[in-house]
């Protein structure tokens, strides 16, 4: 099937859905053009492009390091950190597929772990969150180091830096995804590295480039789910320009070691965001909303 016959059958299956599409009036009578309504629909299928090519490198996750740091790994005993985690991960997958009488928030599969400063959790958060997610039978998930800066994804995941990444991928229109995403010895877990450090990342990250990778990346919503680890908010630009294109951000708060000021600061930076949800962590004792007392939302 061609593009202008996929046009049209987008089309005809929106008008069948019951959306009103004023600039198609006259569609019906012979030899009427449709030239804003092709225009509409083309521009929809180009924005989710062919599917995802597989990634071409590989690399290994040092899980031992991981599980020896307190870190979730696929395989481990149940624990009380693997049932947070299955907690934390519902509201997040609900809202970036959908769930039953809701539907999915736009471009929620493409997820922004941050915090207010450094030393709250954020990292430990993506990595978690990105293991958990990837232990359901339904999504895969991609990991990507959003802070070209400090990089500390890689060190956490015992793998060594220097590796083309996300920062490469948007300075080069001859690379693709899949030439710096790498498979790991995770099932249905990639990895993308932060790539090379640039002075100009945060202006990178807020480039048409960007915009075109997220959109590509947000369109196959039901193949994979994307976790950023970014910067602190308060510490780098570069959390504050990718912020407001992701469908949902989680920031990370220490309980009773942030101060609120910080916090509020950092929910004021993220007012422009479309869905944002805090995640309380070292969050101990009755008080904490979480049914085990180390997360909350």
């Amino acid at each position: 099937m061609g593009i202008i016959e996929q046009a049209s059958k987008r089309l005809e299956e929106l008008r069948r859905s019951g959306v009103e599409l004023p600039w198609t009036e006259g569609a019906d009578r012979p030899g009427t053009e449709q030239p804003a309504a092709l225009a509409g629909s083309l521009q929809e299928l180009a924005v989710a492009g062919p599917a995802l090519a597989a990634p071409k490198g590989h690399v290994d996750i040092d899980l031992k390091a991981l599980s020896a740091r307190g870190y979730l790994v696929p395989g481990a005993a149940r624990s009380r950190l693997l049932d947070e985690y299955r907690a934390i991960k519902r509201p997040l997958l609900a809202n970036a597929v959908g769930s039953k009488g809701r539907e999915a928030v736009e471009r929620g599969n493409l997820i922004m772990i941050t915090s207010s400063l450094p030393g709250e959790g954020k990292t430990f958060t993506s990595v978690n969150l990105a293991i958990s997610m990837a232990l359901e039978l339904n999504h895969s998930v991609l990991l990507v180091d959003a802070d070209p800066t400090r990089m500390a994804l890689a060190e956490r995941l015992g793998i060594p830096r220097g590796r083309a990444g996300l920062i490469d991928l948007l300075l080069d229109a001859n690379l693709d995804l899949a030439d710096v995403e790498l498979a790991t010895n995770v099932d249905k877990l990639s990895y993308l590295p932060a790539g090379s450090q640039h002075q100009l990342a945060t202006e990178i990250f807020g480039s048409q480039a960007m915009g075109s990778l997220l959109a590509r990346l947000a369109a196959h919503a039901e193949q994979r789910i994307v976790v950023f680890d970014a910067p602190p908010l308060l510490h780098a630009a570069e959390a504050r320009t990718l912020a407001p294109q992701m469908g949902q951000v989680v920031l990370v708060v220490q309980a009773s070691g942030t101060p609120r000021g910080s916090v509020q600061h950092a929910l004021h930076l993220l007012e422009d965001c479309p869905l944002v949800l805090t995640l309380l962590n070292r969050a101990r004792g009755a008080a904490a909303s979480s049914p085990y007392g180390y997360y909350a939302y």
